[in-house]
């Protein structure tokens, strides 16, 4: 990346100073117009819905350790990998066929003596399988939203529940464990309705449908007009095997709905009692009511009485989903969709690039996300007071551990966290886009960034971040434009601080602004050397800071009370000029006359000092930098300089 001295910032006056930075950000020379085209992107942008739900995103403040693996676990199996949302999808179509078999065996007592008993067993043994691999799940904890793989409290939770005695139930082969006890076959109305214990597993079909009617890869209404005509199936084979067993076991076969039109209806085919239960079931449900077949003893007719009224209920349900599906259609869920629908028409029409479209579809569906967890409907509402308290709990450990904020006072620290936001910001999204002009920065809480620069047309990985580390200070503190690109690796929460917030807090206490400088500098200090690149004129500050330092221990050392400065005196010691007071400034000089081409000289960008105390030290201080000695001072308006006091941050010197 190439930026010109010019554009230099220095981070302690910016901090100590008003009234300074909207200047600087109006020049031209300062600022390239191509930076301003760049916005920055919305916090609630996510690269792919099925890689971030509601239920699995962390409580706001959670820091997750070993966040490149949520679970380092042996022998854990997170209920959002792939191949168990498989597993799960074989045993919702089992679920199918027992519920339908379940009711089947106890309508149709012949049915055991087929192939279906051979199946149950099959079956059966999926889920015990199932059974057995619940214990080895993560499970959510809706109390932190966190998933929890610990073997111990995987276990507890699933034996205490109700669930872990219904499978067990539901799965046990009864009429073989009964075969092997006695040595007969299990038959009767017992183990039929035993068998209808396997209905507890229909809870996997209503889990299904509810991830389903979320998933954007699945269209919502054709999901609910599936639901709705399950259901209605489901109740008519209900009500059809009912009827038969009813039929079936009254005393005289001829006096029911059945025998009196097929006399022999038990000596025939399973299928042909099937086929008239289940017409009678259709034409009672839909009341045509043709007459054909219709109730005949007392047992039939209170049966369809209890039928036809638990129809009306039914019937109801279905008129008010179909009402809403074509009306409201789910409204949030259909607010989103046409938000989506009129994000791909405008990337269509504007021809937009594939990855620019993909991120606009995240944030609309993280929006859609995490509004699920409603924290920030209850904040939004709370007094200021409450908010910050609550921010302060949750993120002031956060806060203190940054290295920026390394001996802030509390006051501080307190005032600071009232202002911060907690975001998230899903995998491989920009937060901070390199040349973009600085407005916040922030501080990861959990997730991983990567800093990137354009090198020679490449995109380049220059360091990786992790919880607990800040990005876009540089800029901020230097009042730069970010010097690199910041791109998230995976799902991440972060913390956001404006800088404006920042930089009236700090702006108040000269004390407080030079203890983050301190820090700053030496996290500088600390940086690999393709970072150091990368930012425009921190070689020479890293060099003048280190001068300065040396001259200070010298002087330490000496026990000697003579003033400060970064150059070498040669043989001037005139003391007449006070000391300035205050923060150094930093300057930026030039060995031309302001009104001369700059192309024709080396030192067209200028060099960047830490201004000295006193004019003759200025011209030495120049003479060692630019290879030249001067003897006149000007502003780049063409006035002398006569007092260094008068000067300004970054102002322009042009010695000569």
């Amino acid at each position: 990346m190439s930026m010109t001295t010019s554009e230099a910032r220095s981070p302690v006056p910016l901090l100590l100073r008003r009234g300074r930075s909207s200047t600087a950000l109006g020049t031209s020379e300062d600022r390239s117009p191509s930076s301003l085209l760049f916005r920055r992107r919305s916090s609630k942008d996510v690269r792919n819905i099925t890689s971030v739900s509601s239920s699995l995103l962390p409580a706001f403040g959670t820091v997750i350790e070993n966040d490149n693996n949520p679970s380092s676990k042996p022998f854990i199996v997170l209920p959002y990998d792939r191949r168990y949302r498989l597993w799960e999808l074989l045993l919702v179509i089992l679920v199918g066929y027992s519920a339908w078999a379940s009711l089947f065996e106890l309508a149709f007592e012949k049915a055991a003596d087929g192939a279906i008993p051979t199946i149950d067993l099959v079956v059966d043994f999926f889920f015990a399988v199932d059974i057995i691999l619940t214990f080895f799940v993560a499970y959510l904890d809706t109390s932190t939203y966190l998933i929890v793989d610990d073997h111990k409290l995987i276990a507890r939770r699933y034996l205490k529940s109700v669930a872990f005695v219904m499978d067990i139930l539901s799965t046990l082969p009864i009429q073989f464990i009964y075969k092997a006890i006695t040595g007969n076959i299990g038959r009767g109305q017992a183990f039929a309705f035993l068998n209808l214990l396997r209905l507890w597993r229909l809870r996997r079909v209503a889990e299904l449908f509810k991830r389903l009617e979320k998933d954007t890869l699945f269209n919502y209404f054709v999901v609910r007009v599936i639901k709705l005509l399950c259901v209605t199936i489901f109740w008519v084979h209900i009500g059809g095997c009912i009827l038969f067993w009813i039929a079936y076991h009254y005393p005289r076969p001829i006096d029911t709905w059945i025998g009196s039109q097929v006399e022999d209806f038990k000596e025939r085919s399973i299928w042909l009692g099937y086929t008239y239960s289940i017409y009678w079931s259709i034409v009672t449900l839909t009341t045509v009511g043709y007459g054909d077949l219709h109730a005949v003893n007392t047992r039939e007719k209170t049966f369809n009485m209890f039928y036809m009224l638990f129809n009306i209920g039914l019937t109801a349900y279905l008129i008010g989903n179909m009402t809403n599906l074509v009306v409201h259609s789910a409204l949030r869920t259909f607010t989103m969709r046409s938000g989506i629908n009129h994000i791909l028409r405008y990337t269509r029409k504007n021809k937009l690039p594939d990855m620019m479209r993909e991120q606009m579809l995240a944030h609309m569906q993280l929006k859609f996300k995490t509004a699920e967890l409603k924290q920030e409907e209850v904040l939004q509402d709370l007094p200021k007071a409450i908010r910050s308290s609550i921010n302060e709990h949750l993120f002031r450990s956060v806060i203190e551990n940054a290295y920026l904020f390394k001996g802030f006072p509390d006051g501080l620290i307190i005032q600071l966290v009232s202002h911060i936001k907690a975001e998230y910001f899903p995998p491989k999204m920009e937060l901070i886009l390199q040349n973009e002009i600085p407005t916040d920065f922030y501080i990861l809480v959990s997730g991983g960034v990567v800093y990137l620069s354009v090198i020679y047309m490449v995109m380049k990985v220059l360091a990786k971040l992790g919880p607990g580390d800040m990005v876009g200070e540089i800029g901020v503190v230097f009042n730069i434009p970010q010097p690199f690109t910041v791109r998230t690796r995976r799902l991440s929460q972060v913390i956001r601080i404006s800088h404006h917030k920042f930089k009236e807090m700090v702006q108040s206490d000269v004390d407080d602004a030079k203890m983050i400088i301190t820090n700053f500098m030496a996290y500088l200090k600390g940086l690999n050397d393709e970072l150091k690149k990368e930012i425009p004129f921190l070689r020479d500050l890293l060099a003048n800071e280190d001068a300065q330092e040396t001259v200070q221990r010298e002087e330490l050392q000496q026990g000697n009370n003579e003033e400060i400065v970064t150059v070498s005196r040669d043989g001037y010691e005139n003391k007449e000029e006070p000391k300035r007071e205050g923060v150094s400034k930093r300057v930026i000089i030039h060995g031309h006359p302001p009104n001369e081409d700059n192309n024709k000289n080396s030192d067209s960008n200028g060099r960047l000092v830490i201004l000295p105390d006193s004019l003759p030290l200025l011209f030495d201080l120049a003479e060692k930098k630019l290879g030249k000695r001067g003897s006149t001072i000007l502003m780049a308006n063409g006035a002398h300089v006569e007092q260094l006091d008068a000067l300004r941050e970054n102002d322009h010197l042009y010695i000569f």
